[in-house]
């Protein structure tokens, strides 16, 4: 007689780990932080590197105290870090950068389940309370010594709302010549690290083109200066390309991805026109991970056989 051995799913394993996926994610988010030290010295290598130290060694402490597994091998941890580090300036204080990263890592995380088990972005949610804990310093933004005058002065969206700036600069905004974040400002790096992660199938390319091109078409609709501009600025390739498509907080069949970046950039679009936020991104993305759920059970295909519920 034949034994079946019955198991929870999945059934069928690849060979891909999170510690690979990671990797390539790391790997894919070096180009923008050469670029950041290019820009902003050599404190945007310190603040990143401090970031990414601090969230795994709050992951271990926190798994030693509850005598859980070790699990900062899966790199996970580190990718939280160096996002976290790309959301703030190169002049925020390293202490507040820590709280961030706690927030992150333990509220977020941890404290969910680990890896896997949060419903919203760790990322986001340390970046979200930093800039609503120290509004001053996260929005005290530094400036490359290459940026010309219209760009030294105020971020590019910024500017954008007001009509202070044109294509004549559309270059240094493509490029990262101009203030902000430490990884919002180089548009070309962003790009090409995600053009990296479509190559390695890392990422669909469903939810980045989604997000991107109906926060161009919504802002052209609420009536947005230059639209095309502002889809280079304002954090908006950090949170579509690396943000957005987190395996954990997003939709997992095609439609629903299309969806969710649909509704995050019909959200930014809102929040950039008519509240001029400089957050909008972030709270966009957080706000469909809450209803990621939802999109779930109304786009997850029917089972061969199954009967749909009443």
């Amino acid at each position: 007689m034949t034994s079946l051995k019955a198991s929870v799913s999945p059934h069928i394993r690849g060979s891909r780990t999170t510690h690979r996926i990671m990797l390539d994610v790391i790997i894919a988010l070096m180009p923008t932080l050469v670029a950041s030290v290019i820009l902003f010295g050599f404190r945007a290598l310190l603040l990143t590197a401090i970031s990414a130290a601090a969230c795994v060694a709050f992951e271990y402490i926190w798994e030693k105290l509850m005598k859980k597994p070790i699990t900062v091998a899966d790199l996970s941890a580190v990718v939280t870090g160096i996002l976290i580090a790309f959301n703030v300036p190169a002049s925020m204080p390293i202490w507040e950068l820590l709280v961030g990263d706690l927030v992150a890592i333990v509220a977020v995380k941890m404290l969910f389940g680990g890896i896997g088990c949060n419903f919203v972005n760790p990322a986001l949610v340390g970046r979200v309370v930093m800039f609503l804990s120290f509004t001053a310093d996260m929005t005290n933004y530094s400036y490359p010594a290459a940026a010309v005058d219209a760009l030294s002065s105020a971020t590019p969206l910024a500017l954008i709302a007001s009509g202070s700036i044109g294509w004549e600069h559309f270059m240094d905004i493509l490029c990262g010549v101009h203030g902000g974040v430490l990884g919002e400002t180089c548009a070309l790096t962003l790009i090409t690290g995600g053009l990296y992660l479509c190559a390695r199938e890392v990422i669909k390319p469903i939810i980045p083109l989604a997000y991107i091109g109906s926060t161009l078409l919504f802002s052209w609709i609420f009536g947005s200066p230059d639209p095309v501009l502002s889809i280079f600025s304002g954090g908006l390739m950090l949170g579509a390309i690396y943000m957005a498509t987190d395996y954990v907080t997003t939709p997992f069949t095609n439609l629903g991805k299309l969806i969710f970046g649909l509704g995050c950039g019909l959200l930014t679009s809102l929040m950039r026109v008519f509240a001029n936020s400089a957050g909008a991104v972030s709270f966009s993305i957080l706000l469909m991970n809450l209803v990621v759920p939802y999109i779930n059970e109304l786009t997850m295909p029917k089972p061969f056989g199954g009967v749909t519920e009443k």
